[in-house]
């Protein structure tokens, strides 16, 4: 089926059948393809999996050749947390449209994303009507705490990953999410990457990839 977001899609080989589903969004003004460089590591040790690389909706407002979850022209909160549950409601969407397409439950899928996109998997994995698998941030924080809260109804297990240089998204970002989520009751480990900018280091790779196969239990 025809997707509503342009997606990569990488399947298993041939003749094996997919138990679990892997999404990865992208960070502001990347793509499908950018991510989609993490599962090259990742599928021979998720042999079950399919990985999911959509493009956002919009093309970004700074980048034309790139696109982005919600506009960040304009510095203000309450345009920005609008933007935001818009795409959330694009993603759910999207969503939907896998769990049809491979008869998957959320139990079955991991959410992974990259500084804009590891915010959007963050609001995603309290706001589903049922707890997704796990999810995987990196370089990212919370868009807006009092309205999360509110809006909170699951509470899907989390890994954050940052790098402590990370000079575009700070980590401390990733730091006070982590409280949030603690005072959430909400299970969540955090990882500071040492030497680390605002990118996927190696290490942030396997760590992630660790913790991706030990719950989906591959």
């Amino acid at each position: 089926m025809a997707f509503c977001l342009k997606t990569i899609i990488l399947k298993p080989e041939k003749d094996i059948p997919i138990n679990n589903a892997v999404i990865l969004l992208h960070g502001y003004g990347g793509d499908g393809k950018d991510i989609s460089m993490l599962t090259l590591n990742w599928k021979r040790s998720l042999p079950n999996t399919v990985f999911l690389c959509p493009n956002a909706d919009e093309r970004c407002s700074v980048n034309p050749n790139g696109y982005q979850w919600f506009d960040l022209a304009k510095d203000e909160p309450q345009y920005i947390l609008d933007q935001s549950i818009k795409a959330e409601k694009k993603i759910y969407q999207f969503i939907s449209e896998v769990k049809k397409e491979f008869k998957l439950e959320n139990s079955n899928i991991c959410l992974c994303g990259f500084s804009q996109g590891c915010m959007m998997s963050i609001n995603l994995g309290l706001t589903s009507n049922e707890n997704f698998n796990c999810i995987v941030g990196f370089s990212g924080k919370i868009i807006n705490k009092e309205n999360l809260s509110k809006r909170k109804v699951s509470s899907t297990k989390m890994l954050l990953l940052h790098g402590d240089l990370d000079e575009i998204v700070p980590s401390v970002y990733s730091l006070e999410a982590k409280d949030f989520l603690v005072r959430n009751n909400i299970e969540v480990e955090i990882n500071l990457i040492k030497n680390c900018g605002h990118h996927i280091s190696v290490e942030a790779s396997s760590l992630a990839l660790e913790y991706i196969k030990k719950n989906l239990k591959i």
